[in-house]
């Protein structure tokens, strides 16, 4: 059996091609809202592609409101028009990768909210899951190792406690690239992760105590070194 490995590049390629043949075959078939496709092993089959390219394509058209999965049942094309349809797959087909830039500045507006609605939302569990992140967070640090993911799983803790699953879903898709480019792009001096207990001990406070104010603001001091990445260089 023949293992293809495929870089990021190549997959984003496919991944597009498949998007494009699923629209192509939605209107050939002149497929309605409620109609159902073929199976992923016929999609597969079809476009000569893996059955998990396929998978994938139709997660991204599910995550757009463009299909719907039923489990045991198949996958639906959304009650949406075809015009729209149409429209929506081509400004996803145009959609860049976002750059490390983007993804932190989109970060960074949104941790501000969740540190607020978190404030007002969050329930005991909540505090227990932000209060073991930061302590794993701690002790890598204070260990001197890389605790690059820790950090996030503690702001991951923090977008859900702000109880909005948008929100949520959103810190979720740009986690892995943020992660991914974090130190390559030396956002932070090496004295900064000591300095993050602090601050993050702050906004934990902050949350803990309901008060949405100073978690926003604590979480926007926090933020200063990304601030002044975005936007002052």
């Amino acid at each position: 059996m023949k293992l293809e490995i495929l870089t990021k590049t190549e997959n984003d390629i496919i991944q597009k091609e498949i998007i494009s043949k699923i629209r192509d075959l939605i209107n050939h078939k002149n497929l309605e809202p409620g109609d159902k496709l073929p199976s992923e092993r016929q999609l597969s089959e079809k476009f000569e592609v893996s059955r998990s390219s396929v998978r994938e394509a139709i997660q991204k058209l599910e995550f757009y409101g463009l299909l719907e999965s039923i489990p045991q049942s198949g996958t639906f094309v959304a009650n949406i028009g075809v015009i729209a349809l149409n429209g929506m797959i081509e400004d996803i087909l145009r959609l860049d990768k976002p750059d490390f830039k983007s993804l932190v500045e989109t970060r960074i507006m949104l941790e501000l909210k969740t540190a607020r609605l978190a404030a007002l939302r969050r329930t005991p569990e909540d505090l227990i899951q932000m209060r073991e992140a930061l302590d794993a967070y701690t002790k890598k640090v204070l260990n001197g190792q890389n605790a690059v993911q820790e950090d996030l799983l503690f702001h991951l803790a923090i977008a859900k406690a702000a109880g909005n699953s948008t929100m949520n879903t959103f810190m979720l898709i740009i986690t892995p690239g943020i992660i991914t480019n974090f130190e390559k792009y030396h956002v932070c001096d090496k004295n900064q992760p000591v300095i993050g207990i602090k601050e993050h001990e702050a906004i934990l406070e902050a949350i803990r105590s309901r008060d949405p104010e100073a978690a926003k603001q604590k979480m926007k001091d926090h933020f200063k070194i990304l601030y002044q990445y975005c936007y002052n260089i």
